[in-house]
C-alpha cells in the first residue's frame, strides 16, 4: 500500500502518532486472541460472553460402543433374509420360513412394509407394531440375546 493511502499519513512528524506518549502501542499487551479470559480480561468475558467457560451434561466414563450396535431392518425387506426359495417352499404346508436377522447382520426388526405369511423371526429387538404385523399374519418373534 502506498504511503499516502496509510491511515496515520496526517501524524507524521507527531511523536506518538496518536498512540500515546505513556501507554506506549505495543505489540500484544493483553496476549494474543482470548488470553486471559480467567484473569485479566475476566470481567469482559463475564459480562459479554456468559457461559463461555464450564462443562456441561455428563461424561462417558466407560465407552462401550458396542452397547449402541443395533443395525434396523424393516419387514419389507425382511424376504431378502430368508434362505433361498424357503418363502415359495413352505408356501401352502404346515412349516414356517425362519428368518434368522442376527445372522444376517440385523439386530433390530422394524415395522415398514408389510408381511404376507406365516413367518418366524429370530432378532434381538423388535418394534411394537412389527410384532403386531408378523403375530397378524401368523407368525411368531423370536427375541435371542
Amino acid at each position: 500500500m502506498p504511503t499516502r493511502l496509510h491511515h496515520n499519513r496526517k501524524k507524521r512528524g507527531h511523536v506518538s502518532a496518536g498512540h500515546g506518549r505513556i501507554g506506549k502501542h505495543r505489540k500484544h499487551p493483553g496476549g494474543r486472541g482470548l488470553a486471559g479470559g480467567f484473569h485479566h480480561h475476566r470481567t469482559n468475558m463475564d459480562k459479554f460472553h456468559p457461559g463461555y467457560f464450564g462443562k456441561v451434561g455428563m461424561r462417558h466414563f466407560h465407552v462401550k460402543p458396542n452397547a449402541y450396535w443395533k443395525p434396523i431392518v424393516n419387514l419389507d425387506s425382511l424376504r431378502s433374509l430368508a434362505p433361498e426359495g424357503a418363502l415359495e417352499k413352505y408356501k401352502n404346508t404346515e412349516k414356517v420360513p425362519v428368518i434368522d436377522a442376527l445372522q444376517n447382520g440385523y439386530a433390530k426388526v422394524l415395522a415398514k412394509g408389510t408381511v404376507s405369511q406365516p413367518l418366524i423371526v429370530r432378532t434381538r429387538f423388535v418394534s411394537r407394531k412389527a410384532e403386531e404385523k408378523i403375530k397378524a399374519a401368523g407368525g411368531v418373534v423370536e427375541l435371542i440375546a
